[in-house]
């Protein structure tokens, strides 16, 4: 579970409704029109622009932005020592039976103890990475167009509140309903489209990238583990992968050399 965004969404929204209920009635600020306006006109856009397909995947998508913890680089370059370490000791074979957690690098690992060539895997899991990186930039677009569209309904939504007031001016009790439209839905698409979908579009954006870097990592872990590359030196060319603060040499301590 990611802290960071849930804590981003509760603490914004928090904000948000206290300075509402400070500062008056919190109905006021409920106004059904500029709801279904701007909700509508963003729904509405988000199955023109994209497939229904793309739409519903990117909700699934979504839920990786909140409830999906990404696997910290550096646990993945200690299991891929460990895995080199047994490689060299015992041969690839019996990396079927070491227990591995990422799906990614089990994978990987797999395709070694097949025996297949070191050009075919790094083709095979490198068209993997690229496949997953274009599915996640579909949920990342699907959620910045809602944001893009979210204000420019907002504004529609103010459009209509004041050609209603301005056509009844001749009665004063519907000015009030009038307006509440006209600014309720500018704060309704602001409001929707910076504290929610941009955002969202943006941590999306993030996760892919961290997945992205991950199974780089493990497709030159794996590939060096297949050449039978020092586990030393391995671990110091996968520490690339970290910021240099991250990097702390040896990630095994007392790991002996094959």
């Amino acid at each position: 579970m990611d802290i960071a965004t849930i804590i981003g969404v509760l603490f914004g929204s928090t904000v948000l409704i206290a300075a509402i209920f400070l500062g008056g009635k919190m109905m006021l600020f409920v106004d059904l029109p500029a709801f279904l306006i701007v909700g509508g006109g963003v729904t509405a856009t988000a199955f023109i622009r994209f497939s229904m397909a793309e739409v519903m995947g990117s909700i699934r998508v979504a839920a990786n932005a909140f409830f999906l913890r990404p696997t910290q680089p550096q646990e993945l370059i200690r299991e891929i020592i460990t895995l080199s370490h047994v490689a060299r000791k015992n041969g690839l074979i019996v990396l079927d039976q070491q227990p591995i957690r990422d799906p990614f690098l089990k994978r990987a690992v797999m395709f070694c103890v097949d025996g297949h060539e070191a050009e075919f895997i790094e083709e095979v899991l490198q068209r993997e990475v690229n496949l997953t990186v274009d599915r996640h930039e579909v949920g990342q677009s699907v959620f910045r167009g809602m944001g893009e569209s979210a204000p420019a309904f907002g504004m529609i939504g103010t459009l209509l509140g004041l050609v209603q007031m301005l056509a009844k001016m001749h009665d004063p009790s519907t000015i009030g309903p009038a307006m509440s439209v006209a600014m309720l839905a500018t704060f309704y698409g602001a409001v929707s489209a910076y504290l929610f979908f941009i955002p969202l579009a943006d941590k999306l954006a993030l996760r892919s990238q961290e997945e992205e870097r991950n199974r780089r990592l493990i497709i030159n872990g794996v590939l060096g583990i297949l050449k039978g590359l020092n586990p030393r030196v391995m671990e110091e060319f996968l520490e690339t992968f970290l910021p240099p603060k991250q990097r702390k040499g040896r990630l095994l301590k007392g790991g002996g050399e094959a």
